[in-house]
């Protein structure tokens, strides 16, 4: 086992306070953020949650590595995805809601929208991926944007410039939740170009979440789906 996954195998597991009750205060279930979490906690709350299948757990962030160093009694207990880094026993029951796209400028940025929508998938949301989309050839998403309008909200990841976020918010009138990624040379600075080019787009009511957080813009549109069918 390499060594940074034998660090804190002796930490205390008292102190991992796991927040059962969210569901019911925001409609949202807690998920685990694995990185940077000792070895010894990840694999006590996966062993935890393996058979939790009537409120199974989301895991985010997990490494391919650290999956695979897993006991195999575990492993089989869970679905992997290595592009999103997510792994859970079961979704929640899935929704008859209206669904939510995915649009994204590359298939560099997929562990980003792949992790939206394996949240989503988890959460019981029905989603549409549009990959692919970046406005260097803009006849891409031309193609895409009727299929897109059908969609009640958008998720929007790009790297780079972060374009696309600008040039949907003036193509569709859903709510749009836009994803900067790290992805880009130089000057792209690790998704902060990204991130700022989304914050100061033109289109107007565009909401931005932080860097790669492709399960904070997952949330973010069913928080605001929930909302619309309480007041329907």
């Amino acid at each position: 086992m390499a060594p940074h996954l034998l660090m804190a195998l002796d930490f205390p597991m008292d102190s991992v306070l796991f927040d059962y009750s969210r569901k019911e205060r925001i409609g949202l279930p807690e998920a685990v953020f694995c990185d940077g979490k000792p070895y010894a906690v990840l694999v006590e709350l996966l062993k935890r949650f393996a058979h939790e299948k009537k409120n199974p757990i989301l895991f985010t962030r997990l490494s391919p590595e650290i999956f695979s160093s897993l006991p195999d009694a575990i492993k089989v207990c869970y679905s992997y995805d290595e592009i999103s880094r997510t792994a859970y026993v079961e979704t929640l029951p899935l929704k008859k809601t209206p669904s939510i796209a995915i649009v994204s400028a590359g298939t560099a940025d997929s562990f980003v929208s792949h992790e939206a929508a394996r949240t989503l998938e988890y959460l019981g949301y029905p989603y549409l991926m549009f990959e692919d989309c970046g406005v260097a050839g803009l006849w891409r998403l031309a193609g895409k944007l009727e299929a897109i309008n059908e969609c009640d909200c958008v998720i929007v990841v790009a790297g780079l410039d972060a374009a696309l976020a600008s040039v949907l918010g003036g193509l569709t009138p859903k709510p749009i939740f836009a994803v900067p990624t790290s992805i880009g040379y130089g000057m792209a600075d690790n998704g902060r170009t990204a991130l700022a080019s989304m914050l100061v787009s033109c289109a107007q009511g565009i909401a931005v979440l932080n860097i790669d957080n492709g399960y904070g813009a997952a949330c973010a549109a069913v928080r605001v789906i929930n909302t619309a069918q309480r007041l329907t």
